[in-house]
């Protein structure tokens, strides 16, 4: 049966479990409503034999998901913060069971697509980009980190992609997804409707039904910077990185500095951090762990609330970051981020065997 009272829609369709994100006016931003909906429902659907798959898409409105309800978060971040940290506890323990479900998931990424919305793809068997695709992790402009197991997830792509969309948030197209493996299928976004039925009567055909209707993306953009990418974000400092593009007077690199100088240092030496940890951390589950204790330190930040204040509350676009520079942000101050949580406090994985 649908259940028409979250911001998370949760019901089977045929054999098909479905989530439709629910939220249009907010882009689909992810809270902690939509997340205890999406967990209770993976559980209840992963013994049931009647679901074969997941199916996850947004009802309606033009993103997928735009991110995590940061202004949420940040308003809980100037008293004693427990809002922010429990649904980065549930966010985290939902990204964990998805890329550890053993029913296959398929996720369509038509539109926007950010931050917690990269949570909820990447883990998925099936990754479908359209025209419409906006892929981005853009959390150094808010003093984030890209997170929900973003350290895994970026650092699998080629050359110094990680980096370099760690760092500035740049934005990928549907294309330029499929190129890098960040999506499965590239389908226009007018026979979603129809895929979206057919795999719904035929969850056992999933993958003829997705290859007939997809078809030859446009030619990625982002491989013909590439060279410039490898070059210019070679570096796992950032005062070298910031050299680098200082030192190269082309129209991309500058442009390209400018933005990185709006963005949080901490956030960006965080994000370089996590991009060399992350590659070494086998179990998905570590991975939570070591990004849990990351932000529950980071979100109580002035970083944070300052940049959601100048992004998203007052939009005027001019975050006074503290540290201010590079320089500022010193080794003992990430690693004092960086170190683990008591055993009270760290994060752990939904316990199965008691539900």
């Amino acid at each position: 049966m649908e259940q028409q009272d979250h911001d998370a829609l949760t019901y089977v369709d045929g054999r098909v479990g479905r989530m439709r994100l629910n939220r249009p006016k907010a882009i689909h931003a992810l809270n902690l409503n939509m997340v205890h909906a999406m967990t209770n429902a993976l559980i209840s659907w992963r013994d049931d034999p009647k679901v074969e798959l997941i199916l996850i898409d947004h009802a309606e409105g033009r993103g997928f998901c735009a991110g995590g309800d940061v202004v949420s978060i940040a308003k809980s971040a100037r008293g004693h913060g427990a809002a922010g940290d429990a649904f980065f506890y549930q966010e985290y323990r939902m990204n964990h069971l998805m890329y550890t479900y053993t029913k296959p998931g398929l996720v369509f990424m038509d539109g926007i697509t950010m931050g917690g919305g990269v949570g909820i793809t990447c883990p998925a068997k099936y990754r479908i980009a359209t025209e419409r695709t906006v892929f981005s992790m853009p959390e150094t402009g808010i003093g984030l980190f890209p997170d929900v197991g973003g350290g895994r997830y970026l650092s699998r792509l080629p050359g110094r992609l990680a980096q370099y969309l760690g760092l500035t948030g740049a934005r990928l197209d549907g294309a330029e997804c499929f190129a890098t493996r960040l999506a499965t299928h590239y389908i226009p976004s007018d026979r979603l409707e129809d895929v979206k039925e057919q795999i719904c009567m035929h969850p056992e055909g999933v993958l003829s039904i997705l290859d007939a209707a997809s078809e030859t993306p446009p030619e990625p953009k982002i491989f013909e910077q590439l060279d410039d990418i490898n070059r210019l974000f070679a570096s796992d400092r950032l005062e070298d990185v910031m050299l680098a593009l200082e030192a190269d007077k082309s129209e991309w690199a500058q442009k390209q500095l400018g933005i990185m100088k709006s963005k949080s240092p901490l956030s960006c030496k965080i994000t370089l951090r996590l991009l060399m940890v992350s590659p070494h951390i086998s179990d998905f589950a570590d991975e939570m762990r070591l990004e849990f204790g990351i932000v529950h330190r980071l979100f109580r930040q002035h970083d944070f609330i300052e940049g959601v204040r100048a992004l998203l509350l007052d939009k005027d676009n001019n975050p006074q970051w503290n540290p201010a520079t590079p320089e500022g942000v010193t080794d003992a101050l990430l690693n004092d981020i960086f170190r683990p949580l008591g055993s009270q406090r760290e994060w752990r994985p939904i316990d199965l065997e008691r539900h």
